[in-house]
């Protein structure tokens, strides 16, 4: 069976899709929900995540407001989140827990950076792999004889096209994010 371009160009999005996942865990100094996304609580003896058993809003812009719909699960939920490696302690009045984002230094805004160009770079790093892997599937259609040589340096040139594409569309993630945490 020959080798599709759109099987390759999907996993390329999902690439994608996992580094804009790890991207919004990564907070820059303002309240974003999304870094919660990974908190899960105890609740009735299951794992449950943190946005299934409550409210979760942002009343300003250094603050995120959890309100459990069972306000029993108060002390488990602020026991899931110092569990977990956001590094902000909740502040619990009771009825809701909230957590407060102090402004980022310089230098953890560098740090912050850093991580941000890293996990692009690995992006990038499974985009090719996937090139490779589509460039091995074509090279193997031809010495299989579905394919002509013509065939085969066009479907390079189009997995080609598509690395490219794909890898500026990380290049321009990054750096937005990157703005966004040298924000002050």
């Amino acid at each position: 069976m020959a080798a599709n371009i759109n099987d390759f160009e999907s996993k390329m999005k999902k690439s994608i899709s996992v580094l804009n996942t790890d991207l919004s865990s990564i907070r820059a100094g303002r309240a974003n929900p999304a870094i919660l996304d990974r908190v899960s609580v105890e609740y009735y003896g299951v794992a449950t995540p943190l946005t299934q058993i409550g409210t979760v809003s942002v009343p300003d812009p250094r603050s995120i407001l959890i309100q459990p719909w069972d306000a029993s699960i108060l002390k488990e939920v602020e026991k899931a989140i110092l569990a977990s490696d956001i590094g902000i302690t909740p502040n619990n009045d009771g009825k809701s827990l909230r957590l407060n984002f102090p402004p980022l230094t310089e230098e953890r805004r560098k740090e912050l950076v850093k991580d941000v160009r890293k996990k692009g770079e690995d992006a990038k790093v499974a985009i090719r792999s996937i090139r490779r892997d589509a460039m091995d599937a074509y090279k193997n259609d031809k010495k299989n004889g579905e394919i002509t040589e013509d065939d085969l340096k066009a479907s390079e040139n189009d997995v080609q096209k598509l690395t490219d594409k794909f890898v500026k569309e990380i290049d321009g993630i990054i750096s937005a994010k990157e703005k966004e945490i040298m924000e002050v």
